[in-house]
């Protein structure tokens, strides 16, 4: 009797770099297959026996004991524990073992980042709600008190100590560059490696993602989403058995089942003998020290300022970076006679309830005006800024010139020194940014002064310009450049588009999101990118006859992203208007690259005689302008077009044109494309190791960019290269990685030509059954979008369909057939269960 497997227990993982196989007998002992071994042997059964014990193959029991796959899923590891007859510490042992290494081809989770400094004073509250996370004794446990007690310092303490007592680990969430309730689930979602397609199913497809793992997901500064917070935190709770939430927030969440626990201040010395333990103390001295001044000798100075502010983490280590311009007991006198400074209330309000607030005002209003000006319009940016941003935002003008450079630079430099804003440097560009706490006070001084509307509006114009300029350079050599400095400024960026949609401000909502479609494309924000598109130009945009040539790459980018998303009706008419523009703007470069894109959805519906018209006239209107970028770009569509419908003559002088071209012009999306074509027709043409060579280097070229796309194609195709040659478990690992791929960017064109491959490997390796359930997931996609089996493909997946229906009997067919056209694309992978657990009805079992 043999098992219906699914895809994940029978994937074939891929050899490590070194050469040496994963899971072979030299390998660590407390490996899955390793403990699988000594049991199977300890109960004195042969691999044949067990397999039959547990109803699961031959080769399957070899497989997992060789590490040749990764480790089965709860079912499959209940029949091999009670084939066994496992007692309750064995069938742990064997479970833990499995889940370290069963998922190996999840994204990876976002860890949380190493504390910068050590925690001081934090021992009680570190071991108390360590034990409640740790323990379970609660699964939603919310660290709560005011702003700068240390709740985030703490909680990925927290999260460093319980880590290892869930089996997935813990994930981190940072919320605090989140700045529309709307984007709290797509920040979790790309904290586990989810990219969600569908924006009102996020939280769905974030549940489905974690599912039953044993995971700890920390949600940090919650307070200023916290409604949404709260919501999707308790769907999620609802969903996944084994989750548990760790939270910081200024204000509960008020969800079911929720524990608080209130994040005390540092214990301050009452006596001259608590003066050396006091962990308020410790960290006055650790900080002070750190900027180049040892207060050991003045600790009863350092216990008079620590007291004046309540052992508030961070009033302490702002007071402490004070310590380069005055004595800790001038400081301790500043705090003794100007209390109402420091508090910016009246003298008898009381010192707790203006400590924190207090000690972050006392720097301000240390500050000259000028510093203030900044200091206050640096809080509108998210995630950090550049010396260009903080001119452009200071000075109104977009492209801000060497005096308001130097202007912003003197500025940024007081304000470093004053520990009000912090730098990092990354590849020779210095960056800054604020605590978030010191940037919500900032964010105030900008609302009380009236300038909010005209600091976001300078903050939307200079990434306008950075948007557009780096348009020009994301098809060229510094394309790869340009692609990290805009993935640099995504938070910036949303904020801006965020700005520019919210008070309907017609040109720059046009004009940015216009600017970035490209980007979004070669990184595969394909969902957020045309959302964007799509609202923008949903606005008053007749209002503004300036706005016509902005309006078009608008639509155009609308139709392109749309088109890649596979919706081709709505691309159509996104580029038939794109096109009607361009020709009133009498704009041949716009109408040329429409047409290209038309092109491509003609080509993807299988009409590849309009497709060729398309671009045989996008070709003519780029060679009449002279640009070679264009040309070469008409080059590798054609070569597409030709191989897709089986001619590989005409497609391999095509695209060896294009890839010429692309490596004279340094484009490196091109010569990805082009590579993946040239690897693709020798494929097709058996030529399997040059194919491999071609496809190799477009993977390398492909990941170094950033360029999703490429990366999935190459995956895909390499995958069929090593089918061909019979390695069906590595083919497996390249073609899954790949569906995984399109699958996120949300391609189904491309998601339907896996899956038909992925059911060649299966019929291949005798999972008729399955094969079937995988053919008809790929045809019932193709119904949806519209789009046939490729011409070139055609005939593996005729051969395929034949051999799985002379392998099943009629009945079990269709009722794989049609489960699998019923079965939601990020389902498809779990396997086909069947309609009860039972053996594979293919007629051969045999390999």
């Amino acid at each position: 009797m043999t098992a219906v497997l699914g895809v994940g227990d029978w994937v074939g993982r891929p050899l490590p770099s070194d050469g040496s196989r994963r899971g072979s007998d030299d390998a660590r002992g407390t490996g899955f297959g390793d403990l699988l071994r000594r049991h199977r042997r300890d109960a004195g059964l042969s691999q044949e026996k067990l397999a039959e014990l547990a109803g699961l193959s031959v080769d399957a029991i070899a497989a997992l004991e060789r590490g040749r796959r990764r480790a089965p899923r709860p079912h499959t590891l209940r029949l091999l524990a009670d084939a066994l007859r496992l007692g309750a510490p064995d069938r742990a042992q064997l479970t833990a073992a499995a889940h370290r290494e069963g998922d190996t081809t999840r994204s990876p989770l976002r860890a949380p980042p190493a504390a910068a400094n050590e925690l001081v004073g934090r021992a009680v509250e570190l071991a108390e709600a360590g034990r409640l996370v740790g323990e379970r004794a609660t699964r939603l446990l919310t660290l709560s008190g005011p702003g700068g007690v240390g709740k985030t310092q703490l909680a990925l303490a927290i999260a460093s100590a319980v880590a290892h007592k869930f089996a997935d680990g813990a994930c981190w969430v940072p919320l605090a560059p989140v700045s529309d309730s709307g984007a709290v689930a797509p920040a979790i979602a790309a904290a586990i490696g989810l990219h969600p397609l569908d924006g009102a199913r996020v939280v769905e497809e974030i549940a489905e993602q974690i599912g039953k793992r044993s995971l700890l997901v920390v949600l940090d500064n919650c307070e200023h989403v916290v409604v949404d917070a709260a919501r999707i935190t308790a769907e999620l709770l609802e969903s996944c058995p084994n989750l548990s939430v760790l939270g910081s927030s200024r204000e509960l969440m008020r969800v079911p089942g929720e524990s608080v626990y209130v994040v005390p201040p540092l214990s301050v010395p009452q006596t001259d003998e608590q003066l050396d333990k006091s962990p308020a103390v410790r960290l006055f001295v650790d900080r002070a020290t750190a900027r180049g001044h040892e207060p050991s000798d003045q600790i009863e100075q350092v216990a008079r300022v620590v007291r004046r502010l309540e052992g508030m983490p961070l009033a302490i280590e702002l007071a402490a970076a004070r310590t380069n311009v005055l004595t800790v007991e001038e400081l301790a006198v500043e705090l003794e006679s100007s209390f109402a400074i420091l508090g910016g209330g009246t003298s008898t309000a009381t010192p707790r309830q203006q400590s924190l607030y207090g000690a972050i005002e006392w720097s301000h209003e240390l500050l000259t005006p000028a510093e203030r000006e900044l200091f206050a319009l640096m809080s509108v940016f998210v995630g950090g800024w550049t010396l260009n941003a903080a001119a452009a935002v200071l000075s109104g003008q977009m492209t801000p010139g060497p005096l308001e450079r130097a202007r912003a630079l003197d500025l940024t430099s007081r304000l470093i020194d004053k520990s009000l804003i912090r730098v990092s440097r990354d590849r020779g560009i210095a960056r800054y940014d604020m605590l978030a706490v010191i940037r919500e006070f900032a964010a105030d001084q900008l609302t009380a002064v009236g300038r909010d509307e005209d600091a976001a509006r300078n903050h939307a114009h200079f990434y306008i310009a950075l948007a557009e300029e780096a348009e020009s350079h994301l098809r060229g050599s510094s394309q790869g450049d340009w692609l990290d400095r805009l993935d640099g400024e995504l938070d910036n960026l949303r904020a801006a588009m965020s700005w520019a949609l919210r008070t309907r401000a017609v040109t720059e909502a046009v004009r940015l999101a216009g600017g970035l479609w490209l980007f979004c494309y070669l990184r595969g924000h394909y969902a957020e990118g045309g959302d964007w598109l799509e609202r923008a130009t949903a606005l008053d945009v007749q209002s503004d006859a300036n706005l016509a040539p902005y309006l078009a790459k608008a639509c155009l980018g609308a139709g392109m992203l749309a088109f890649l998303q596979c919706e081709y009706d709505v691309a159509t008419t996104r580029l038939q208007s794109a096109l009607a523009q361009y020709e009133e703007l009498d704009d041949t470069a716009g109408m040329a690259l429409v047409m290209q894109r038309l092109g491509g959805v003609a080509r993807e519906r299988g009409d590849y005689l309009t497709a060729e018209n398309l671009h045989c006239q996008s070709f003519d209107l780029f060679e009449s302008l002279g640009d070679r970028s264009g040309m070469a770009w008409a080059h590798n569509h054609l070569g597409f077009v030709a191989w897709l419908r089986g001619d590989l003559e005409i497609g391999e002088r095509r695209c060896r044109k294009a890839r010429d071209s692309f490596r004279g012009l340094g484009d490196g999306e091109g010569l990805a494309w082009s590579l993946i074509s040239l690897g693709t027709i020798a494929q097709y043409s058996g030529e399997l190791t040059e194919a491999e060579d071609l496809l190799q280097e477009s993977l390398a070229l492909s990941q170094r960019l950033g360029y999703r796309e490429g990366v999935a194609w190459s995956l895909n195709q390499l995958g069929i290269v090593e089918r061909r040659r019979g390695f069906t478990e590595r083919a497996v690992h390249l073609l899954d990685e790949s569906l995984a791929e399109h699958r996120d960017l949300g391609d189904r064109w491309r998601s339907a030509s896996v899956l038909e491959e992925l059911a060649t490997v299966a019929q291949q390796r005798n999972r008729t059954e399955y094969a079937a359930f995988l053919l008809g997931a790929a045809d019932g996609i193709r119904e949806v979008i519209g789009a046939p089996v490729p011409d070139v493909e055609k005939p593996d997946q005729q051969g395929t369909r034949r051999a799985v229906e002379q392998a099943l009997d009629r009945h079990a067919f269709r009722a794989a057939w049609s489960a699998g056209r019923t079965a939601p694309l990020a389902a498809v992978a779990d396997g086909y269960p069947g309609p009860s657990v039972r053996p594979d009805r293919s007629r051969r079992l045999e390999r």
